[in-house]
C-alpha cells in the first residue's frame, strides 16, 4: 500500500514539473519572436539611411563632375610658392606670380666670409622661376586622372591646402665665374705661386695655403636663400675649404716666358710695318731651374734669364718702309764745350732710329734711360733750384726741346711736356721740353695710321730731328706761334698756339701752353 503510494506522488510531481516546462518554453518562444521583429526594424532604417547617403554622394558627385567639366580656372585651395591662385586663369595666375616674385626677389644677394662682403647681381646670374610650368601643374589638379581620381583632387585640395613650389634655376656657369673670382678676394685665401720679370731676373713666389670658395655647397646656399620668400634678409655666409696651392711648374712658366726674336719686316700692298719683337729664353737649362726650386722651401727663387735680339730690328728697315719726311727741326750748340757735345750724341744715339707704332707713345726717359757715368756721360752746366751748376747728362734737354719741336710741325699727340726754369739759349720760350730722369718725362704719340721713324744726328753744331712715314690725305700744314705775353722783375710769362692749315686756309688753333720763366 505504501509503495503504491509514493508511486503516485511521483508520478504527480513529474506531471507537475513537465508543466513548468512547458510554461517555460512558451515565454521563451514569445521573448524571441518580439527580438526578431526589432532587427527586421533596424535592418529596415539602415537601408534608409545607406539609399540617403548614396544620393547625397551622387548628387556631389554630379556636382564635382560639373565642376570638372565646365570649371576652366584652377580649383579651390592651390597656392603656388605661398600665394593663393584659387579660381584664376593660368594667364592671371602667372601675371600674379611674376609680380609676386620680383617684389620678393632682391636685385642682387649679399654674400659674406667673415669681415669680407660681396655682392652678386641677380641679373647677372640669370636667377628664373618656372612660373609657367608651375602655373599648368596648378591647373591640372582635378583634371589628370579618371573621374574618381579628379573627385578625390578637388575634395583634397578644398579641405587640405596644396602649394607648388615652381623650380628655381640659373646660370650655373656664370655664377661659378663669379664665386671663382670672390675666392681670389677674400682675406684668408689661398696664394697660388706667381712670377714676375725683373731686367734679367725671371722671379717665381711660392704659394700658400688658403681657402677658397666651395662652389658647389655655396651655390645650394644661395638658391635656397633666393627660393625662401619668408627670409627678407638674402645675406648668404660662403662656405669655403681649405685648399693647398698647386706646386710651381717650371716646365709651364718656360712655355709662358720662352719666346723667339721676331724680324721685323714691311709690305708694300696694302702697306704695313711689322716691328721686330726682342726674344727671351732661360739662362740656364730646364733641368737646372728645377733644382733650384725643389732644393730648398722659399718664399722666392730666381732664373736668370736672356734677351734674344732679332737679326732685323724696327729700326733697320729701309727707307722704303718710311718714305716721306713729316716733319724736321734743328737747334744750335756749342761744339767747343766737348762734355756737352758728349750728352747730346749719346741720347741723341739712344733715340736715332726709334719706330713708333699707330697708338704707341714714346717716353724719352725710358728710350734713353738713365744719365749716369757708366753709361758715358759727362758733367756739364745744368739747371738745380734756380742755379747753374755742373752735373751728370747736362745739355741733354736740348736734344728732348729739338725733338719736341719737330713732334709739333708732324703733328703728333703730345702726352707731356715740362718747359724749363729759365729760358734756354738754343729755342724761344714756350718753344722748350725739360726732362729730369725719374721726375720729369716728355712724351708724345703716334697719332697716324701709320708707323713713324726718328732719325736724329748731332754734328758740326747742330742738333737735327727728322720724322719718316707716309704721308695721309688728311695731313696738313703746321705752323708755331710763340711769344712772350708779360715780364716781370723776376719772371717771363709766354703762351704758344698750334695753328693747322689745309690748302692755305686755317682749320684750327690750338694752345699748346702757357708758361713761366725765372729770370736770370
Amino acid at each position: 500500500m505504501k509503495v503504491k503510494e509514493r508511486n503516485l506522488e511521483e508520478k504527480i510531481e513529474l506531471k507537475t514539473e513537465e508543466t513548468k516546462n512547458s510554461q517555460v518554453s512558451k515565454e521563451e518562444f514569445s521573448s524571441s519572436k518580439a527580438t526578431n521583429n526589432t532587427k527586421i526594424i533596424s535592418f529596415s532604417i539602415f537601408k534608409i539611411l545607406l539609399i540617403i547617403i548614396f544620393i547625397i554622394l551622387l548628387v556631389f558627385t554630379i556636382i564635382l563632375l560639373s565642376y570638372s567639366l565646365f570649371n576652366n580656372n584652377i580649383i579651390s585651395g592651390v597656392s603656388i610658392k605661398g600665394h593663393d591662385v584659387s579660381h584664376l586663369s593660368t594667364s592671371d595666375a602667372k601675371y600674379q606670380l611674376e609680380k609676386y616674385i620680383a617684389e620678393n626677389l632682391p636685385e642682387e644677394i649679399k654674400l659674406k666670409h667673415g669681415d669680407f662682403e660681396t655682392t652678386i647681381s641677380i641679373e647677372q646670374i640669370e636667377v628664373n622661376f618656372d612660373i609657367k610650368k608651375a602655373t599648368n601643374s596648378a591647373y591640372e589638379i582635378g583634371r589628370q586622372g579618371n573621374f574618381l581620381q579628379n573627385s578625390f583632387y578637388i575634395i583634397s585640395t578644398m579641405f587640405g591646402k596644396v602649394n607648388i613650389e615652381p623650380k628655381l634655376t640659373l646660370n650655373k656657369e656664370q655664377l661659378a665665374k663669379n664665386l671663382e673670382d670672390i675666392s681670389t678676394q677674400i682675406p684668408d685665401k689661398v696664394i697660388q705661386s706667381s712670377y714676375y720679370i725683373e731686367n734679367t731676373d725671371l722671379i717665381i713666389t711660392s704659394g700658400k695655403e688658403g681657402n677658397i670658395v666651395d662652389i658647389d655647397a655655396t651655390t645650394k646656399l644661395i638658391k635656397d636663400t633666393l627660393s625662401d620668400f619668408s627670409k627678407t634678409d638674402k645675406t648668404v655666409e660662403i662656405i669655403v675649404k681649405t685648399e693647398q696651392p698647386k706646386e710651381i711648374d717650371i716646365e709651364k712658366i718656360y712655355n709662358e716666358v720662352h719666346k723667339e726674336p721676331v724680324n721685323a719686316y714691311y709690305t708694300k700692298e696694302p702697306f704695313s710695318v711689322y716691328p721686330s719683337e726682342n726674344g727671351i729664353d732661360f739662362n740656364i737649362s730646364i733641368d737646372e731651374a728645377k733644382s733650384i726650386i725643389s732644393s730648398e722651401k722659399k718664399d722666392e727663387y730666381i732664373i736668370p734669364l736672356k734677351i734674344l735680339s732679332p737679326e732685323i730690328t724696327t729700326n733697320m728697315i729701309g727707307t722704303e718702309a718710311f718714305p716721306d719726311l713729316l716733319s724736321t727741326y734743328s737747334t744750335q750748340y756749342a761744339a767747343s764745350n766737348r762734355n756737352r757735345t758728349t750728352n747730346l750724341i749719346l741720347a741723341a744715339n739712344k733715340i736715332n732710329g726709334t719706330v713708333l707704332m699707330p697708338g704707341e707713345t714714346f717716353s724719352y726717359n725710358k728710350v734713353v734711360g738713365e744719365r749716369t757715368i757708366s753709361a758715358g756721360y759727362k758733367e756739364a752746366p745744368i739747371y738745380v733750384e734756380g742755379k747753374v751748376v755742373d752735373g751728370i747728362g747736362g745739355g741733354i734737354c736740348q736734344i728732348t726741346t729739338t725733338l719736341y719741336n719737330a713732334v709739333l710741325y708732324a703733328n703728333l699727340e703730345i702726352v707731356q711736356r715740362t718747359n724749363h726754369q729759365f729760358v734756354p739759349s738754343y729755342a724761344p720760350a714756350s718753344r722748350d721740353a725739360t726732362v729730369v730722369y725719374g721726375a720729369i718725362d716728355f712724351q708724345f704719340k703716334n697719332n697716324r695710321n701709320y708707323p713713324i721713324k726718328l732719325v736724329c744726328s748731332v754734328a758740326n753744331g747742330i742738333a737735327n730731328f727728322q720724322i719718316f712715314g707716309m704721308r695721309q690725305e688728311e695731313d696738313c700744314e703746321v705752323q708755331i706761334s710763340a711769344y712772350e705775353t708779360g715780364r716781370t722783375r723776376t719772371a717771363i710769362y709766354s703762351e704758344a698756339y698750334k695753328i693747322v692749315k689745309k690748302d692755305g686756309k686755317v682749320i684750327s688753333q690750338e694752345l699748346l701752353s702757357r708758361d713761366t720763366y725765372k729770370r736770370h
